[in-house]
């Protein structure tokens, strides 16, 4: 009879312990369990990724992200992985429902024990699941409160998910240190390879990480520990950790995608213009896979040309030189190539992109497009002497040639070849100001609503950038076309979904990785036959005038030199039929560069990036469009070369009505003989 009564007591107990413990969960269910997150969002899960940016080649250039996050499907982890996370997080997690019960007496009594002095690890209860649910809904509190909801969600989760959802939620979204959020990103931080190539070594140091992920001193024995616990939980044999335990745990620094400084400038800029079409949410955290135009091996090679220049001149000076380089295809505006400076970790300021400088006489293919445009040859001659006398509103003008000579009646292409100031103010007089600055408007060098339209603008005293200078130019050779400068060739969001409007199609790229042709659909800026007369002088610039610095052997080349007042500024934009190039030079704060600086030194620039850009290429002369007529012509006098072969010959553009000059004049004018006004 005492043994029955005792037992009913005991089971009375236990009993009331029960119902009470029912009673309190209903309680705090109830309480606590109304305004908890809906959980049922996380069954279609799409964690924040890194976005990545890729160059024209398929190389990683960096990653943006505010969590380095690569997304692992369950079926893509290796189980060795997944059973290094079960032996050291949650040895129960396959039988649980979502809280612990037995870790939870575990715990207890290993912590009491611990407080009474026993050798007893300070342990949590905390399950895989009831981490989901703290890492995605709750915040980190050590609160009462915390842990209740915690254990609710936990319960909710469980009965919503499958146990390889949560596992596949848990192992993308844990923080393993060193920004790296998930097992993914983490394998990529730490060994610099996917999870499918780690080895049982690898997997333990990661399963180690939750505990303490920015502590790396005592990596070794936590990493010992895991695989003690796989050996434990059955999952690997005692001869296998072993091993896995003799294996040098050799961890990088914390991977990422190392991004050479040569490539920084344009990766900046594609992060500018993504960050306002896209906004930060989207480019930081989609995981969008951005393709861009830049060619690393040409960035390399327009990066080391322009240091290889400002090296050598900023040699024994405090105050250093800078300048910009920027590569393009002229068709497409596809920038190959850009350097914003010397160096991005001293500036980040893109001088190809944001510096706003005088142009010198790089405006002047601008302004003789417009002669030409107005039936003006090649070979229609201009006045080189001097001006005195003459007055621009209360200015005073008395142009100078930049040698100081002055050369008579010379053909137009002979001015600008050897870049003749006073002939282009002659030039600028005749055609009109305002005519003159139009061009420059109309390629878009110049704003189309810029007010000041004086004589210094027509002669370069107005101010763009590199880039758009560049554009501008690239319109001579494509057929008179404006085009827009283009960063990113496409992008495509986590689902390969190509990103802009309604497009949603995969863009097919050709086995050489170039993009599909578009067509270009904007009005020629000008006519066929007055662009190619102006390339075909731009080309005479490189072969005969001043540009003979950018010369490349065996390539066709056109292109012009610039400089402004007192050489603060230095200019060269050049092209081949198929690739344009700018180059700028000065200091940040404009000032001299002093005796023997010039443009030379920015076409010298040029000249060693296409040297190596074009060394693969075949020579491609520029396109000759219909109605052009060709003939052999006198340099100096452009009169037929059957008339005069005093100088260098050479074959000249005519439009229908256009023909060579008469035969020069025996007796020829004194060239430094004061000369009234404008004519």
């Amino acid at each position: 009879m005492k043994i029955k009564k005792v037992l009913r007591i005991i089971f009375n107990f236990f009993f009331w312990i029960f119902v009470a413990s029912v009673a309190t969960l209903a309680v705090l269910i109830l309480i606590y369990g109304n305004d908890l997150p809906d959980y049922k969002k996380l069954a279609t899960y799409a964690p924040p990724v890194a976005t990545r940016l890729y160059a024209a080649d398929g190389s990683l250039l960096i990653e943006y992200a505010e969590e380095r996050r690569v997304f692992i499907d369950y079926k893509d982890m290796p189980p060795q992985l997944v059973n290094a996370f079960i032996a050291a997080e949650d040895q129960n997690f396959w039988t649980h429902p979502g809280i612990d019960v037995q870790g939870i007496i575990r715990a207890v009594a290993n912590n009491t024990l611990r407080m009474f002095g026993a050798n007893t690890t300070l342990s949590g209860a905390s399950t895989i699941t009831q981490q989901v649910a703290k890492n995605f809904f709750l915040t980190s509190d050590r609160t009462i409160s915390r842990k209740i909801k915690e254990a609710i969600l936990a319960l909710r989760l469980e009965r919503a998910f499958s146990k390889e959802h949560i596992l596949t939620l848990y192992l993308n979204q844990i923080f393993l240190g060193a920004r790296a959020y998930g097992v993914g990103s983490a394998s990529l931080m730490y060994f610099n390879k996917p999870v499918s190539e780690l080895s049982l070594a690898e997997c333990a140091f990661l399963a180690s990480l939750p505990k303490a992920p920015n502590n790396r001193d005592r990596a070794v024995e936590r990493r010992n520990y895991v695989l003690r616990r796989m050996v434990e939980e059955g999952f690997v044999s005692q001869a296998e950790a072993d091993a896995a335990a003799a294996e040098e745990l050799n961890i990088n620094s914390g991977f990422t995608a190392q991004m050479s400084e040569e490539l920084q400038y344009f990766a900046e800029d594609v992060r500018r213009q993504l960050l306002g079409a896209l906004g930060r949410e989207t480019l930081y955290n989609e995981g969008l896979y951005i393709k861009t135009t830049i060619v690393p091996e040409l960035q390399y090679a327009a990066s080391e040309a322009l240091n290889k220049e400002l090296d050598n001149f900023n040699k024994g000076r405090s105050e250093k030189l800078q300048g910009a380089i920027i590569a393009m295809n002229p068709h497409t505006g596809r920038i190959v190539a850009m350097a914003g400076g010397r160096s991005f970790r001293e500036s980040s300021f893109n001088r190809a992109t944001q510096a706003y400088r005088q142009i010198g006489s790089t405006i002047k293919p601008f302004v003789y497009l417009a002669a030409l445009e107005r039936g003006y040859s090649p070979q229609t001659m201009l006045l080189d002497a001097p001006i005195v006398g003459w007055r621009e509103n209360d200015t005073l003008w008395k142009p100078e040639n930049y040698d100081k000579k002055f050369l008579g009646d010379v053909p137009l292409r002979l001015s600008l070849e050897t870049s003749r100031n006073v002939t282009t103010v002659r030039l600028v007089e005749q055609i009109g100001t305002e005519n003159a600055i139009e061009v420059a408007q109309r390629f878009g060098v110049y704003p189309s609503d810029m007010k000041n339209m004086n004589l210094s603008m027509a002669l370069g005293s107005g101010e763009t950038t590199l880039e758009k200078l560049v554009l501008g130019y690239s319109a001579f050779i494509n057929g008179g076309h404006l085009i827009q400068p283009k960063l990113v060739d496409y992008i495509e969001d986590r689902y390969g979904r190509v990103l802009g409007g309604e497009k949603t199609e995969i863009i097919e790229w050709s086995e050489d990785l170039t993009p599909p042709e578009t067509v270009n659909v904007t009005e020629a800026l000008s006519d066929p036959q007055s662009l190619y007369q102006m390339v075909s002088m731009l080309q005479g610039v490189v072969e005969r005038g001043t540009g003979k610095q950018a010369r490349v052997y065996g390539h066709t080349i056109a292109g012009k030199t610039g400089t402004t007042n007192d050489v603060k500024d230095v200019w060269f934009v050049g092209f081949s039929k198929d690739l344009i190039a700018g180059v700028y030079l000065g200091f940040d704060t404009p000032k001299s560069l002093g005796r023997g600086a010039g443009s030379h030194m920015a076409a010298r620039v040029f000249a060693d990036f296409m040297k190596v850009a074009l060394k693969d290429e075949k020579n491609q002369p520029f396109a000759v469009p219909d109605g052009l007529t060709f003939m052999r012509v006198n340099r100096r006098s452009g009169a037929s070369a059957s008339v005069d072969q005093s100088d260098i010959i050479i074959q000249e553009a005519f439009k229908a009505g256009q023909k060579p000059n008469p035969a020069p004049r025996k007796n020829s004018p004194d060239t430094n003989a004061v000369v009234g006004g404008i004519f």
